[in-house]
């Protein structure tokens, strides 16, 4: 078993990187895993590429582990789009869903709604700016088949409460959640939703190419699988000279084989986690999230981000004025601080391995930056 202190341990980049919310850069195991396996695909042994190519259950029974759910409900995906892509398209009626949220989720809902007829958007007004299980309710209506929304949301890293939008919208509609900002560093009841789509690029550690989604029970009876492809068929074999049925489990909603490196970049990375545990990774990650809120409380820079614990992960949305953002982000590049600076704010995310130093320099960048907003 890997202990908190062996992963801390390998966070290996750079002091001053406080983007992993932006991406992830890889882990060591990940990155001797991929090598050796790419040595293997090198080889022109069959075993080799055999090998290779069981990485990608290996993967998917790590996630179902993590999120205790069945193997034959979780596949691969490209990206999280994808994921979200086979869930949205496959809905008949409205879909509630943030203007605000992440494209992942908004536009594969527009898309849906120009090319099948069958998609209602149902926009959360503008008054929330949390999707909150409030205004969940104030959108939801006869018509609404769906919900979708990011468990924790990419500007502000606001935490949704799944549990109370799940009674909100009862047992009768499909909750879809992008994951991607939680995976990893929250110990979430996945079991509130019915389709859950990830990607291992950000906290995970595993690099791009590392999608995956979990479609439980009600979603497969309720989704059409429109975009199923050569593996969403029934059987294991390709379906030569004939047309099957899609498949009964979640392979239904892919199209493709995956790619077999990325899923063994992925299967190392979920295998690191759960070896320390989620539990842990999560308390971790909120201290340092905690301390990161202080430094911008003692500077006087507002947070957007949640105050309360439950309400938050990894992410800290830092809003020093529109006029100022700018020359806060700037500060921070000049002191050696990697953050996102976008849509007016300056979005900080620590990981649980990132070190004393990085967050000293942090506190001596916003300094920097106060002292010449003063002047």
């Amino acid at each position: 078993m890997t202990t908190l202190e062996d992963l801390s341990a390998s966070f290996t980049v750079e002091p001053g990187y406080l983007d992993w919310a932006a991406f992830g850069p890889l882990s060591p195991t990940v990155r001797e895993e991929a090598g050796a396996d790419l040595e293997l695909l090198g080889s022109g042994r069959a075993s080799g590429h055999q090998f290779v190519a069981g990485r990608a259950a290996e993967a998917c029974g790590a996630i179902a582990d993590l999120m205790r759910v069945e193997a034959a409900e979780v596949v691969l995906q490209p990206s999280t789009t994808h994921g979200i892509a086979q869930a949205v398209y496959g809905v008949t009626g409205g879909i509630v869903a943030s203007p605000r949220e992440f494209p992942a989720i908004t536009m594969p809902i527009a898309r849906a709604t120009a090319a099948l007829g069958r998609v209602v958007p149902q926009w959360i007004g503008p008054e929330h700016r949390f999707v909150t299980a409030e205004a969940v309710a104030d959108a939801v209506d006869e018509s609404t088949s769906a919900v979708v929304l990011s468990l924790v949301d990419f500007r502000t890293g606001y935490r949704a409460d799944l549990a109370a939008i799940r009674e909100v919208i009862g047992d009768d509609r499909l909750l879809i959640v992008d994951a991607t900002q939680a995976f990893g560093v929250v110990e979430a009841d996945w079991s509130a939703a019915d389709v859950v789509a990830g990607h291992g690029y950000k906290w995970l550690r595993a690099g791009r190419g590392t999608g995956f989604a979990w479609y439980g029970r009600r979603a497969r009876v309720a989704l059409d699988p429109v975009l199923s492809g050569t593996t969403g068929a029934e059987g294991d074999d390709l379906p030569f000279d004939t047309l099957p049925a899609p498949a009964a489990d979640a392979r239904a909603f892919t199209v493709s084989r995956p790619d077999y490196l990325a899923a063994a970049r992925l299967a190392s990375a979920v295998t690191e986690v759960a070896s320390v545990g989620v539990a842990q990774i999560e308390a971790a990650v909120a201290e340092r999230v905690a301390r990161v809120i202080e430094i911008a409380d003692a500077h006087g820079i507002e947070v957007v981000t949640p105050r309360e614990p439950e309400r938050r992960a990894g992410i800290v949305a830092l809003d020093p004025g529109a006029a100022h953002v700018g020359a806060l982000g700037a500060a921070l590049a000049n002191g050696g601080v990697t953050v996102t600076t976008r849509s007016g704010l300056v979005r900080v995310s620590p990981h649980a391995g990132t070190d004393d130093e990085t967050l000293r320099m942090l506190d001596d960048a916003c300094a920097v930056f106060v002292q010449t907003r003063v002047g």
